[in-house]
């Protein structure tokens, strides 16, 4: 059975406190006539810093989608190879080995995408497969993670690279002044994550079933206004109230390798806000230390879209704290409302 490896992160070197944010919005919004709305709900994200590839003046500036464009291309280039190195390492497998890359990031666009450019630039192989998938959002991780299961599946010796480029920053638009988008700028960060999964030996998580689930009817819930100043982000204010319905799923594909969704343990879900964390805690009856990976990606980073999954399992790793046999769930949630799901057993 195919084997995730634990993943590298990469987070880059501008910070910007919850406090720096909060006078940002204080500065650029005081005749917001929700400003102490906005405020609170910044202050209860429990986000304390973020990352980002610009330092702020930069990302408040926006030079508009051709400028934004030509950034994501560069600081992806410049960023993406070493976290892809230190994610083989880990996997100790060298480019020649990799069958597949997927590719996943909602903040950018190129074409031919990054994986391309991945291949001619680090020595894999010609004849490395590429799967690109750019808008699915913070649901990409672990759809990325169920692909590579996919695949591995119908290729039992083949070997998997993921890679997850989230610069958020790039899609701040100064003249979305609704609650969402507002809450959204002291929330999202940038990172960079990649990891492997080994259709052959490895340490980590052993996968063993995955799944997909879409709540009917919500696919504006999440969503991107593509104009020609870029991606403009759309949030409804009924995504905090998502777990509810997706909780059901959770357990469906629990129970179908008979296992209970809430007597797992382990859990790397993504990191929307607490709300979806503290949601999860009461519908699937787990305890709030059954989150704590995930909590401390959306302390320390913010919500780094599709790599929260990498980065709350690269903290799980560290911990050291999985013994073999240990079983456990993966699962991001994102636009569609979608959720990607994936059991798995820790082997070493």
């Amino acid at each position: 059975m195919a084997v995730l490896c634990k993943p590298a992160i990469a987070v880059p070197e501008y910070i910007i406190t919850r406090d720096d944010t909060l006078e940002l919005a204080r500065q650029l919004h005081d005749d917001h006539r929700q400003l102490k709305k906005v405020l609170r709900l910044i202050e209860h994200t429990g986000v304390v810093r973020r990352h980002l590839i610009q330092p702020i003046d930069k990302v408040l500036e926006h030079p508009g989608l051709d400028a934004r464009s030509a950034v994501y291309e560069e600081e992806s280039k410049a960023r993406v190879p070493a976290v892809v190195r230190k994610a083989l390492d880990q996997a100790e497998l060298d480019p020649q080995q990799i069958d597949l890359i997927v590719y996943v990031s909602c903040t950018g666009f190129m074409m031919p995408a990054l994986t391309a450019w991945l291949i001619n630039e680090m020595g894999f192989r010609s004849e490395t497969r590429q799967i690109p998938i750019a808008q699915l959002g913070c649901a990409a991780g672990g759809a990325a993670i169920n692909r590579a299961h996919d695949f591995c599946r119908a290729y039992p010796d083949a070997n998997v690279l993921l890679v997850a480029c989230e610069f958020c920053s790039l899609c701040y638009q100064p003249t979305d002044l609704d609650v969402g988008s507002l809450l959204s700028n002291g929330l999202f960060g940038d990172a960079v994550a990649a990891a492997v999964v080994r259709g052959r030996g490895g340490t980590g998580v052993r996968l063993q079933r995955n799944g997909s689930y879409l709540i009917p009817h919500t696919e504006d819930w999440i969503s991107y206004a593509v104009r020609s100043t870029g991606f403009h982000f759309q949030l409804d204010k009924r995504v905090p109230g998502t777990m509810e319905p997706l909780a059901p799923a959770l357990r469906a594909v629990a129970e179908a390798e008979h296992w209970n969704a809430g007597d797992l343990d382990f859990y790397i879900v993504h990191a929307g806000g607490p709300r979806i964390l503290d949601d999860l805690c009461r519908y699937l009856g787990v305890p709030p230390e059954a989150f704590r990976f995930s909590r401390a990606t959306l302390t320390e980073y913010g919500n780094i879209a599709s790599a929260v999954v990498l980065d709350a399992l690269a903290r799980m790793f560290d911990e050291a704290s999985a013994h073999d046999g240990q079983r456990g769930l993966v699962a991001g949630f994102g636009p569609g409302i979608t959720a990607e799901m994936a059991l798995g057993t820790w082997t070493s």
